[in-house]
């Protein structure tokens, strides 16, 4: 479980990493820059694929499930804010374990408690 959470840990910050590198400005520090829809959903998808497959087939399924909850698409950034603030939301983080552990029903489960807020996805 440590050696996963630390995986995440790692997969967040490498995509905080790419966000700071996609964007030719000033290099703030990771916790003081505003995550903005700046990168397209399809790339900040196709990073989690080369960073981790279970990644990417976790946020796959949350947006599946914010979709289908929310009736509305989610945007890049708030899918950035779900995997990157603080420990990353814990539906994501647990759908991305489903994942990697090829758990149906424990995706099916968690896709149920993805909320619909005004910050696309927290």
């Amino acid at each position: 479980m440590t050696r996963q959470i630390t995986s995440l840990t790692i997969v967040a910050a490498v995509l905080i990493q790419a966000t700071a590198m996609s964007s030719a400005q000033q290099a703030p520090t990771p916790s003081s820059m505003p995550v903005r829809d700046d990168m397209p959903l399809t790339d900040y998808l196709g990073l989690l694929a080369q960073i981790s497959p279970a990644a990417h087939d976790g946020a796959q399924a949350y947006l599946q499930s914010f979709q289908q909850r929310c009736k509305r698409p989610m945007k890049a950034a708030a899918l950035r804010r779900a995997m990157s603030e603080g420990d990353g939301d814990p539906v994501l983080m647990g759908m991305i374990r489903a994942s990697h552990l090829r758990d149906a029903a424990g995706l099916a489960q968690l896709g149920q408690r993805v909320v619909c807020d005004q910050r696309g996805g927290r």
